[in-house]
């Protein structure tokens, strides 16, 4: 992150910042619609196979995207193909498990489980890839995954299955995220963004390939296209913020996605979110919060 310093880049200005911060609530909003179209659309079609026409609407859009930002660079790609396709491995294992979450637990506490992810990474970096964690950062993750325990606590008959697969959806985006890590800076997001897409479009075919496909109703097939367009939405959102603004500015309004599901989640579902979901929803963005604070501090630049 760039500081206002004698030498060295200038801090960028604050309508820098705050475009960054509209682009990030646009791209949480948007992140968030498509998540409760998808789990719309799961109610009528097979999970699987609703992935795939969600995938079949996103690919083409995503490769128009890809071409006119220059993301096609193949030579590149394939100059980090192992990379490449460790991390798209596990987005395609990280997508399934989240959307098998998706259609069985409330949308706002799915949510909040998922924003222990940067914790997640954070402590994957220092375990496999040897960051330095200090005790203060060290304590807020544990904290974090306090919060975790709370929106997971098992009921009379034992834990949410639903929850304990967001749990390792989590885990499959802490592989993802560390892979991009491994990226060299070369390497176009745009494409290797497309390659995941394909990846996971194709797998959910496989995988729908064991039931028979349904017919899609008419009132079906717009939700099926607007969550592909929410997700494009978000995706250009999100590298319009990575370009503009102050990482330890933007990064925190990456929280509202959980006020976005938990409001989506009452208004279309009825889902009233449990106590002590809110107090483990409280804790983790505390300690998101807290984490990414102490980053700045030490001029590390966060995980995204």
């Amino acid at each position: 992150m760039a500081q206002a310093t004698g030498q060295g880049t200038p801090a960028r200005g604050v309508s820098d910042n705050i475009r960054g911060a509209g682009f990030m609530l646009v791209a949480m909003a948007a992140f968030s619609m498509g998540d409760a179209c998808m789990k719309s659309v799961a109610e009528h079609l097979p999970l699987y196979q609703a992935v795939t026409l969600r995938g079949l609407v996103t690919v083409p859009l995503l490769l128009m995207i890809a071409r006119m930002t220059g993301g096609l660079n193949l030579p590149v790609l394939l100059a980090s193909w192992r990379v490449v396709g460790v991390r798209t491995l596990g987005e395609i294992a990280a997508t399934l498990t989240f959307f098998y979450a998706l259609v069985h637990m409330p949308l706002g506490a799915l949510s909040a489980i998922l924003q222990s992810a940067p914790l997640a990474v954070t402590a994957g970096a220092a375990l496999f890839m040897g960051e330095k964690v200090g005790w203060r950062r060290g304590l807020a993750i544990g904290t974090g995954f306090v919060g975790v325990l709370l929106i997971v606590q098992p009921g009379a008959d034992g834990p949410n299955p639903a929850a304990l697969v967001a749990l390792v959806s989590v885990g499959f985006i802490v592989l993802r995220d560390l892979s991009t890590r491994r990226l060299p800076v070369n390497v176009p997001s745009v494409g290797v963004a497309l390659i995941a897409s394909v990846a996971v479009m194709v797998v959910g075919g496989a995988m729908s390939a064991r039931t028979p496909w349904q017919p899609v109703p008419l009132t079906i097939a717009p939700l099926i296209v607007l969550a592909a367009i929410f997700v494009n939405i978000g995706y250009i959102f999100i590298i319009r913020v990575m370009r503009v603004g102050e990482v330890g500015f933007t990064t925190p309004f990456r929280y509202t996605a959980l006020v976005w599901a938990m409001g989506l989640g009452w208004l279309i579902w009825g889902e009233v979110p449990r106590a002590l979901t809110l107090v483990g929803a409280a804790i983790i963005v505390a300690s998101g919060l807290f984490v990414l604070l102490r980053e700045a501090q030490l001029g590390r630049r966060p995980a995204r």
